[in-house]
């Protein structure tokens, strides 16, 4: 009754005043999971989810260079609104996945998330993210569980999920092919950290190396925190492998890597890791190991659109990126903030509203997009990448002597290596 009369006293007032009153309406959201309104003075809120501290901090690094430089690129602003870019270190773990993923979905003005790093982030962040009705994109997710949608094989897909990385089914099948076609090895040791990446990537690997003929004749893990190796280096030698695959991260592979050189009965063995490696502290703290080891990762072809994102790069970052993953991220954050602009609805006042089930489907709806990575069409669970965007490298003296990048030995389809300069 007092809040009634309250109103009542105001209008009278009003009306002696002789100011008119007008009605202001609340905009109508009809958006299936909701809408993000965002004022006249406010920002475009994204966030990143990236593992930039410890051992892989330089994945992180390069990721969230490449997301400045995107940001950058448009003059800080969408859509006549500042970008505000904000982020989590989720850590390269599940725990810190889950913790991040946590915390930025707190937050009801985040539009979406350039992330993560490591497919463990993923797998534990990717059903608090897909229940807050946000997405997120990865630029180096590579599990193949992340986009299979039936559980009863693994899959852990949930709406909100997509990724500009290739598919470890595509990784795993060029790294056996190049081992066994191309170096003629025919027998093989795998070796895993237990991360849905390691693992899953091992199993590829050695799936379609049995296949072409090949034999597996060890597989074994590590964990994440090991740093002494030679016990089950010591077994790959009884193994009588000739060719190791152990595509995990750092520190682990750089103990890995530099052990094998000390373990009697593997000198002629050869090494090869994969894209959790590919980062340019590899070979500085491996030592002389490093060089000789064959690396599967993303590749970029030689252009002059790549060639002037690198010199942006230099401009606001300095220097090159120090990973493999930094023109996936770049076309992550370009594909998000394309559909930011597209689904967006802009009021007289400068008002934004913008539903979260239709920036999905923007991104769901991509198609023929001419990323850095090549042409990204993305299918029904969020595999955007054709797998084309792969090579094997190999690590040299110059690499070791601080050089970054190491050169491209092999791309699928040749039928044999290229020799490395350096």
């Amino acid at each position: 009754m007092k809040r009634l009369l309250v109103v009542l006293f105001v209008l009278a007032i009003v009306a002696v005043l002789g100011v008119a009153v007008m009605p202001v309406a609340a905009q109508d959201c009809t958006d299936a999971i909701g809408c993000v309104e965002i004022g006249p003075d406010d920002p475009i809120t994204i966030a990143y989810m990236l593992t930039i501290s410890g051992g892989t901090a330089s994945l992180g690094e390069d990721s969230l260079g490449a997301i400045e430089v995107a940001i950058d690129d448009r003059g800080g602003e969408l859509l006549g609104h500042d970008i505000e870019l904000i982020g989590e270190d989720s850590l390269c773990s599940a725990e810190g996945g889950q913790a991040a993923g946590q915390r930025i979905a707190a937050n009801p003005q985040v539009l979406g998330i350039i992330g993560s790093n490591c497919s463990s982030e993923a797998v534990a962040a990717l059903p608090i993210i897909s229940e807050a009705g946000m997405l997120m994109i990865s630029p180096s997710n590579t599990a193949p569980r992340l986009t299979e949608a039936d559980a009863d094989k693994g899959g852990v897909w949930q709406p909100g999920y997509y990724r500009t990385a290739h598919n470890d089914l595509f990784q795993g099948a060029i790294a056996a092919e190049f081992a066994y076609n191309i170096l003629g090895k025919t027998k093989l040791a795998t070796v895993h950290d237990g991360s849905p990446y390691a693992e899953s990537l091992q199993a590829v690997m050695a799936d379609t190396f049995t296949e072409l003929g090949g034999e597996v004749v060890f597989q074994g893990a590590v964990n994440v925190g090991d740093t002494d190796m030679s016990a089950i280096l010591t077994e790959i030698a009884a193994s009588g492998a000739d060719i190791i695959y152990y595509p995990y991260f750092e520190p682990e592979s750089d103990f890995f890597t530099a052990q094998s050189a000390d373990t009697p009965g593997l000198e002629d063995v050869a090494l090869m890791s994969a894209d959790g490696t590919f980062v340019d502290t590899f070979p500085e703290n491996t030592g002389p190991a490093a060089v000789g080891v064959f690396l599967s990762g993303p590749y970029v072809a030689e252009s002059e659109t790549y060639d002037t994102f690198l010199q942006r790069w230099d401009e606001v970052i300095g220097g090159v990126p120090p990973s493999g993953f930094h023109a996936h991220a770049f076309d992550a954050t370009n594909i998000l903030l394309n559909a930011i602009e597209q689904v967006g609805v802009v009021a007289d006042d400068g008002t934004i509203s913008i539903g979260r089930q239709a920036l999905r489907d923007a991104i769901s709806d991509l198609t023929d997009y001419a990323g850095l990575t090549g042409t990204l069409t993305c299918n029904e669970t969020g595999d955007c990448a054709t797998g084309e965007a792969l090579a094997v490298f190999e690590v040299t003296q110059a690499e070791l002597d601080g050089n970054w990048p190491p050169p491209v030995v092999w791309l699928p389809g040749m039928t044999e290596m290229m020799a490395p300069e350096g």
